[in-house]
């Protein structure tokens, strides 16, 4: 069961030609990964700290179309390393152009969250959200779902959503 590739393949059903799913989180969202593997009108792209439970997320996984792009990230990376791993993927969002961007949202790679090791704050979810909005201007009338994945730091959790839904409301 996962949340972001049902509403997906939900999207799908009800006329899109092309759906976007971002994960941004510490962990690998492999769930999501496993359910859009095989839907080559899907483009899964997701960014972990590696290596980090559970382990998948390597760039080698691509999914049955191409379809899956895994961005991992060394411990320690910042803002600055997110953001410019991203680029590539954002072209590829680019091209796709989807009718549709659901973003699983994780802020658990917060330098303050106690469960792993990177180091992004919320000026680096701001600029990814931007980013993303952008691009759902261009593609999608500004379609764009976002749904919470995790944070363990309360007050950074509450910055980092801050600072996401400033970005996601920007663009409205």
């Amino acid at each position: 069961f996962g949340n972001v590739a049902l509403a997906a393949n939900r999207a799908l059903e009800m006329g899109a030609a092309k759906v976007a799913v971002l994960d941004f989180d510490v962990h690998h969202g492999n769930g999501t990964q496993a359910l859009l593997w095989d839907n080559p009108n899907t483009l899964f792209v997701s960014s972990q700290q590696m290596p980090l439970w559970p382990g998948t997320g390597t760039e080698q996984e691509r999914g049955a179309h191409n379809n899956i792009l895994n961005i991992p990230l060394d411990p320690g990376s910042d803002s600055q390393a997110l953001l410019e791993a991203w680029k590539p993927a954002l072209e590829r969002v680019d091209a796709l152009a989807p009718d549709l961007i659901i973003l699983s949202a994780g802020f658990d790679a917060h330098a303050d969250d106690p469960l792993a090791g990177l180091n992004v704050e919320e000026d680096g979810f701001h600029a990814l959200t931007q980013s993303i909005v952008t691009l759902a201007e261009s593609h999608c009338a500004g379609r764009v779902v976002s749904v919470l994945e995790g944070g363990y730091d309360l007050p950074a959790l509450t910055r980092s959503v801050t600072a996401h839904a400033t970005a996601l409301f920007e663009g409205v």
